[in-house]
């Protein structure tokens, strides 16, 4: 891989400063962002290639073209600015801070969360629904804590710890090339009408091969520091059940340390949509379960990053 042949420090300084931005400032909705510029450029080819007859096709094309466009680019980049080292590790830096999420993440959950505890629940599911794929107008409180759990379990895994991986295996290139990924299976990764062909290479394979290995990383360190026996033993019992093939291991290892129930259920798009259940006790959920939840989310991720900085250690000179 190339990153073996640059230094510890090009890693780490923007590995760090990447994490420090992002937990004092979070997304920044104000600033140019990369995120919103890969969505752009999805938007136009959907609005280009996503008809006629070879819809399928074209999405194959559309997503391969686009992730290898990030990646090229990115490392093109990193390759014209070496002798610049000082631009480089900035540049590097913010496109790290750009493309980890964790602070907005629990910012948006704390949201919601006050909102329930105040006991306004329209604005609850207002506020849930900016957040969440399923239609929140009819939520009830209980309902409201459950699709929040399940959002910060869910996004730990697409939207730190998979970043963070990727970042590890091939720097910045490799892990704007997955948030372009990640990308497009939320704006053209639903089984409708209009995205089941044009969507599906970037949904059924590339996101979900890329999110295999995460999503389990992330319910692996969710549940063993410190250790959670029944969490070990919900992610066997029902990591499987889940119909995305990644999403279920992080929301059943949540579901084992808060021994709770998620799934069942719920409006998409309009159209009831009966998700497996993950656990059997079907308790009420506290504000406490909510921050546990968040701390969670924190702890995880500072130990994948430790892990992040030991195998960098061992393995650049």
């Amino acid at each position: 891989m190339y990153h073996f042949f640059i230094t510890y420090q090009d890693f780490l300084i923007p590995l760090l400063g990447g994490l420090l931005l992002d937990a004092f400032i979070g997304d920044p909705h104000r600033l140019p962002h990369p995120i919103r510029l890969f969505g752009s450029m999805i938007a136009w080819c959907d609005r280009q290639f996503n008809r006629g007859n070879h819809q399928k096709r074209n999405g194959v094309l559309v997503a391969s073209g686009l992730v290898l466009l990030v990646f090229l680019f990115l490392l093109g980049l990193e390759r014209i600015l070496t002798p610049y080292p000082a631009v480089l590790l900035i540049i590097n830096t913010i496109l790290f801070f750009y493309a980890v999420s964790n602070r907005s993440l629990i910012s948006e959950a704390v949201k919601v969360e006050i909102l329930v505890v105040k006991g306004d629940i329209p604005a609850a599911r207002k506020q849930l629904g900016w957040i969440v794929g399923r239609d929140t107008s009819q939520l009830t409180a209980k309902q409201i804590r459950t699709a929040t759990l399940e959002t910060l379990a869910e996004n730990l895994s697409d939207g730190v710890i998979a970043p963070l991986f990727f970042y590890a295996l091939g720097g910045i290139p490799l892990m704007m090339a997955y948030k372009m990924i990640n990308t497009m299976d939320s704006m053209i990764g639903y089984k409708n009408e209009k995205y089941r062909d044009f969507g599906w290479f970037a949904a059924r394979i590339l996101d979900d091969a890329a999110n295999f290995i995460p999503a389990r990383l992330t319910a692996l360190l969710m549940v063993l520091f410190p250790p959670s026996g029944r969490g070990f033993r919900f992610i066997r019992k029902y990591a499987g059940c889940h119909s995305s093939p990644n999403s279920g291991y992080p929301e059943s290892a949540l579901a084992g340390i808060l021994n709770c129930r998620f799934g069942g259920p719920n409006v998409y798009h309009g159209k009831l949509v009966e998700k497996p259940y993950i656990g059997e006790n079907d308790r009420d959920l506290s504000h406490a379960d909510v921050l546990r939840a968040c701390f969670i989310n924190i702890r995880v991720t500072l130990t994948m990053t430790l892990i992040i900085i030991l195998f960098l250690f061992f393995c650049i000179e």
